[in-house]
């Protein structure tokens, strides 16, 4: 018959060579606890109580985190109480504990638990499609809006959230220009959650890598694919983007040609151009539909510069108006 002097023996000579990355943090007939730690945020604290009649009943169990989400404890806490149950008669918590850590380890999406149920519940709509690969820590999301679709693949490391989402482009239908900028936002979105920013505001309090996984579905999904389809120009109230994808011209000087702005409005191309050349000019030109100044290449001048090349223009009309009405008095 096994004793509780035992159980403690087990834990004190055997935990260790089986479970390394482990700490024991008190063993002794009135509390037991043992802490796991994977990474800095795959970690918990085990505790474990003998009942009246071990070892014929399983141990008593109890998970605390400050990381893995309450859903996932529960989740966890059912799986290591149904685990005890099956050891009853022998030692106990040496098992448990190894089949915890291998949970972890093997399901290394329940450190952005929350964060998937999230995407699920607010950014996910019933014509994408959302899959979890839970052994290999990865993501595929397909986000469509009608007949437009953007793929992408997002893998966690081992280090999340401390390291940022890995993003990994699938494919899209989207005009080239747009699709770079989605990635290339993407990847931006991620890097400013786990780097601090170059310029420090030094009244703010220091930096904290924060998650990344929903900050950048939420740019994917709420900000860029499930609108940009719908998305009219500003300057003509026209869809920016043709019902048909194969349809949208990829000759960069084409009026249709779509020109994405930093604030994350698009405009055809013809329609930035008359714009941008049109004042008022002060302070810069500003996004028609959200009031942010508008910085691009292909317009990459001080006001004062388009200013100046606008009254030239005008003077240059009003010559040529003056010298037709001249000849249209002769």
């Amino acid at each position: 018959m096994v004793s509780r002097q035992d159980e403690l023996k087990d834990i004190k000579t055997r935990l260790k060579n089986i479970v390394p990355n482990t700490e024991i943090i008190a063993c002794h007939e009135a509390n037991i606890q043992i802490k796991i730690v994977r990474t800095p945020h795959k970690q918990c604290l085990c505790q474990f109580q003998f009942p009246v009649n071990y070892p014929d009943a399983a141990m008593l169990t109890e998970l605390k985190s400050k990381v893995f989400s309450d859903k996932v404890l529960k989740t966890m806490s059912c799986l290591v109480e149904a685990e005890l149950k099956k050891m009853t008669g022998r030692v106990q918590v040496v098992s448990a504990v190894k089949f915890l850590n291998t949970f972890i380890q093997d399901n290394p999406l329940v450190v952005c638990a929350e964060e998937i149920s999230n995407t699920k519940k607010n950014l996910v709509q019933e014509q994408d499609e959302f899959k979890v690969k839970q052994k290999a820590g990865s993501i595929t999301y397909k986000i469509v809006c009608k007949k437009y679709f953007l793929h992408v693949k997002l893998t966690i490391p081992d280090l999340y959230p401390t390291e940022s989402v890995k993003i990994e482009f699938k494919g899209s239908n989207f005009p080239k220009l747009l699709e770079t900028h989605f990635v290339a936002q993407a990847i931006e979105v991620a890097r400013r959650c786990v780097e601090a920013p170059l310029k420090k505001d030094p009244k703010a309090p220091p930096f904290q890598p924060k998650p990344s996984l929903y900050p950048v579905l939420e740019y994917l999904s709420g900000d860029s694919i499930h609108e940009f389809p719908t998305q009219k120009c500003p300057y003509c109230k026209k869809l920016a983007l043709k019902e048909d994808p194969e349809q949208n011209v990829k000759d960069e000087e084409a009026d249709d040609f779509v020109e994405w702005i930093y604030c994350n409005h698009i405009y055809h191309h013809k329609c930035l151009d008359i714009y941008m050349k049109t004042p008022p000019f002060t302070g810069g030109k500003k996004c028609i539909k959200c009031g942010l100044r508008i910085y691009h290449d292909k317009w990459n001048i001080s006001p004062q510069l388009a200013e100046d090349r606008w009254a030239h223009k005008e003077a240059r009309k009003r010559e040529i108006d003056e010298v037709a009405d001249f000849l249209d008095l002769m």
